[in-house]
């Protein structure tokens, strides 16, 4: 099908849905490299005009990637709730916009249409939106998740307190996790990305960070953050696996190149959901996402990033999980170039994810060769905090040094927190407040105040080996 719109004397021409949507994106150079993007600003309005008018039930009529050839294209179909998709099903896509904007569209209905909207829908409607208007809709749309603590509640913002080390280094990870334990840090999950895919390594950092919850009551969850078959192959030996995690992506051959698919995912959870270490809630997968993993894997079939990046999500929303996150800048400037595009790229992957009913949070990050700056991340990271985001990551100094990428810290959180006045979760901040780490106000209080955390320390805590 051809789609055509005129702007002046000139009539763009566009061969189909899916170069629509790949030239009605916001210039970014990820699509600029996979040959896709708008070549002028002309162009690109006149796709936005064009994309304004298609009706949302056509995305169900004329796929991106074909049903045949692609097992999440199967997946989004499958799985679509038509009574859900009825209430919209009138719609155009800029018709869509105006709805979620209006007050009709407040957090109960957004929830009760979520099933019944596609990625390709949720991508669609995204690019007619101002930034405002990302942060508007996504404000109302609220996901609640658990497992030891509950996730995603209104006026609440998790964090994961990430203690990496260059060399799986008890003794550094245990440092990084009291150090953020202390700023009150940690209530999405304590979650380590090991240098090492050893299972003996592995196996030690799963006991470690299980000893120290185990230790304190601590009402969270661990994750240790490598290949889903490794994970399956730890919870066999007996492994106190809390969350599963596997990076993942929004085509098949893109989750092929990962050494996944859906069945390898589906055995995974319910790997985990056998061994019921949950107490308030059995949410047990941890899923990363980014814009460009599917274009990096040669593996996007002409579609553009962003589209992309929320057919990941319904691979995300199949499988109920705690928590997922967009890692926005990770990948590089070649897909995401400078703090601009980084920055609408986390707004538009947050609102595409609650839309869709996943419990998004954002990894507010960027690599050093890129063209953004620490000034850049707090835009964002203020900006995802005003419009609900579940949870960002908590670094020492925002520098990951295993990763080698700048991310956001325990204080940033504390900012955040005190801004907005969010709070941490329930069951997490009673903890937080019966070890004297935050008072009865919700403040972190002051390390010198020895709390009792630190009264009872073991002291091989930090001696480990």
């Amino acid at each position: 099908m051809v789609y055509r719109h005129c702007v002046g004397a000139t009539t763009y021409l566009f061969s189909s849905l899916k170069e629509v949507m790949a030239k009605a994106t916001p210039a970014r150079s990820g699509d600029y490299l996979g040959g896709v993007a708008a070549e002028t600003y002309a162009e690109r309005m006149a796709a936005r005009m064009c994309l304004a008018e298609i009706p949302l039930k056509h995305f169900l009529e004329e796929l991106l990637i074909p049903y045949e050839a692609d097992e999440v294209s199967r997946l989004i179909i499958d799985s679509h709730d038509q009574q859900a998709f009825a209430e919209i099903s009138h719609l155009t896509v800029g018709d869509f916009r105006n709805w979620l904007l209006s007050d009709t569209a407040d957090p109960v209905t957004l929830k009760r249409i979520a099933s019944g909207t596609t990625p390709e829908m949720a991508a669609a409607v995204s690019k007619l939106m101002r930034n405002q208007d990302l942060i508007l809709v996504a404000k109302k749309c609220g996901v609640v998740t658990a497992f030891r603590d509950t996730i995603g509640l209104p006026g609440h913002l998790s964090s994961r307190l990430q203690p990496n080390h260059p060399t799986d280094d008890l003794q550094g990870i245990a440092a990084s996790m009291l150090d953020g334990l202390l700023y009150g840090a940690g209530d999405a999950v304590i979650g380590i990305n090991p240098a090492s895919d050893s299972i003996p390594t592995l196996m030690n950092l799963y006991c470690l960070v299980d000893e120290v919850i185990n230790q304190y009551g601590i009402p969270t969850q661990s994750c240790i953050l490598t290949h889903v078959t490794n994970q399956i192959k730890l919870i066999e030996k007996g492994a106190p696996v809390d969350l599963v995690f596997q990076s993942i992506a929004g085509t098949e051959k893109a989750n092929k190149s990962f050494g996944i698919n859906l069945a390898i995912l589906s055995e995974a959870r319910q790997a985990a959901l056998s061994l019921n270490r949950g107490t308030v809630g059995n949410n047990v997968m941890y899923f990363e996402t980014g814009q460009g993993s599917v274009l990096s894997a040669s593996a996007n079939f002409g579609v553009d990033q962003q589209t992309c990046e929320a057919r990941a999500y319904a691979v995300a929303r199949h499988f109920s999980p705690l928590l997922t996150n967009t890692v926005v800048g990770f990948i590089g400037p070649e897909y995401l170039y400078d703090g601009k595009q980084i920055i609408r790229a986390g707004l538009e992957d947050h609102f595409c994810g609650k839309l869709l009913g996943v419990p998004l949070g954002c990894d507010v990050c960027y690599t050093n060769h890129a063209e953004a700056d620490q000034d850049d991340m707090d835009t964002l990271m203020t900006l995802l905090a005003n419009a609900g985001v579940t949870f960002i990551m908590g670094i020492p100094g925002a520098d990951d040094i295993m990763l080698n990428y700048q991310t956001t810290s325990f204080h940033d959180i504390l900012y955040l927190r005190k801004l907005l006045g969010l709070k941490v979760a329930p069951e997490y901040e009673n903890w937080l407040k019966s070890m004297n780490i935050m008072d009865s106000k919700g403040q972190v209080q002051p390390v010198t105040q020895a709390n009792r955390m630190l009264k009872s320390m073991p002291k091989n805590l930090l001696s480990a080996s």
